[in-house]
């Protein structure tokens, strides 16, 4: 008989992505040269550091922003700092530390140009610092009276919904030891989730696997629920004595899925691009 213990458990978010588009307006004064940022409109409430985005010209003109880049858009990670000044990044590493030095390097544009924003985060990425966390199933009895026999036999064993909450030590940063556990190379962190809870025009959900057992030796062996979630509750705890710390509560919302075996792999090019559908979505490999 197998036994598993809690140290082999874990969570990894996807960050969401914009169903729509930010639309706004991208005027020669709003980037400087000198500090490698540059401030939109609208942007404040639906962009997080770490964010992967990718900005493009209404017009199909070339996006005068980064230099040597003669594109009509681009794919990079963003920092936002604390008056909402966006820099631009080519790793998700290199964002969150946010340093001036390791900025892309940018171009005031000729002339004002209306801009789209959009995030594409498409990585799963494992929660640093968890100390424990659980995750509730339950099933909601459905009033079946004024149904048809065909929609009553759908819907007779009830709705499935989930609940659940983690506890993680509070970081916001990088540290030596990040880089090298067994989180990956870029972690996330608890200080994204709480920030995840204020934002206003995107809303504060996020894709979840919650590994009950991760092998990391043969993945076959995984077991984890998968669900979309959104955060309902964070409250952050300051002891004099004790490490700050900071419980997540959230809420499941669609289709909750208890898999075991490898997380979805993609169908990859030679040079180990994804392969994309029309809509930029990836094609996705079948588990045999």
């Amino acid at each position: 008989m197998g036994v598993y213990f809690g140290q082999s458990g874990q969570i990894a978010l996807k960050r969401d992505t914009l169903s729509s588009g930010i639309k706004t307006k991208l005027d020669p004064y709003d980037v400087s040269v000198d500090s490698k940022r540059f401030s939109l409109d609208h942007s404040t409430g639906s962009l997080i550091t770490g964010d992967q985005v990718v900005i493009e010209t209404a017009d199909g003109s070339n996006l005068e922003l980064v230099n040597g880049h003669s594109y009509p858009d681009g794919k990079w990670f963003i920092n936002i700092d604390p008056v909402g000044g966006i820099r631009l990044y080519n790793t998700f590493a290199d964002s969150i530390e946010g340093l001036t030095s390791t900025a892309l390097t940018l171009v005031a544009p000729s002339s004002a140009k209306d801009v789209v924003l959009k995030t594409k985060n498409d990585n799963f990425r494992h929660i640093a610092k968890i100390r424990d966390y659980e995750m509730t199933t339950s099933r909601e009895q459905v009033d079946l009276t004024n149904l048809g026999d065909e929609f009553r036999n759908q819907y007779e064993a009830g709705l499935i919904s989930g609940q659940g909450s983690m506890n993680c030590i509070w970081e916001h940063s990088y540290g030596s030891e990040d880089r090298a556990n067994n989180y990956g190379a870029d972690p996330e962190f608890p200080f994204y989730l709480a920030q995840l809870i204020v934002r206003t025009q995107q809303g504060s959900d996020f894709d979840g696997v919650f590994y009950i057992y991760r092998d990391t030796n043969n993945a076959k062996n995984n077991v984890f629920y998968e669900a979309n979630c959104i955060i309902t509750n964070v409250a952050v705890t300051v002891d004099a004595a004790e490490v700050v710390e900071t419980r997540i509560e959230f809420v499941t919302n669609g289709v909750i899925g208890l898999k075991i075996g490898d997380a979805p792999g993609v169908l990859l090019q030679e040079d180990t691009d994804r392969i994309l559908q029309e809509d930029d979505s990836r094609i996705m490999l079948e588990q045999v």
